[in-house]
């Protein structure tokens, strides 16, 4: 049996923003469990559940092994100002 890899959120932040146009991403956890905040232009037009798709497919086979359970918030730039009540830019 192999010892067990443990992710961190700056690894996943990586991969995501390697694998998403434009990402901004914010990501907490533990090591099995993860929360992310993901913005990207790419989002745009989506549904939700295309959206999570988009991530997935940037984090591929990661999402099977290395990665355990991961919670995410995903939105347009215009959404997450909107959000921020427009004090907050997107980069």
């Amino acid at each position: 049996m192999y010892p067990e890899i443990m992710v961190t959120p700056e690894q996943i932040k990586q991969w995501i923003e390697a694998g998403l146009e434009a990402a901004q991403v914010e990501i907490e956890g533990d090591g099995h469990h993860f929360n992310a905040v993901i913005v990207s232009p790419a989002f745009a037009g989506k549904s939700r559940v295309q959206q999570h798709q988009l991530v997935y497919g940037a984090l591929g086979d990661k999402m099977k092994a290395e990665i355990h359970a991961l919670s995410m918030r995903t939105l347009t730039p215009e959404e997450w100002e909107r959000e921020r009540g427009g004090g907050q830019t997107y980069q």
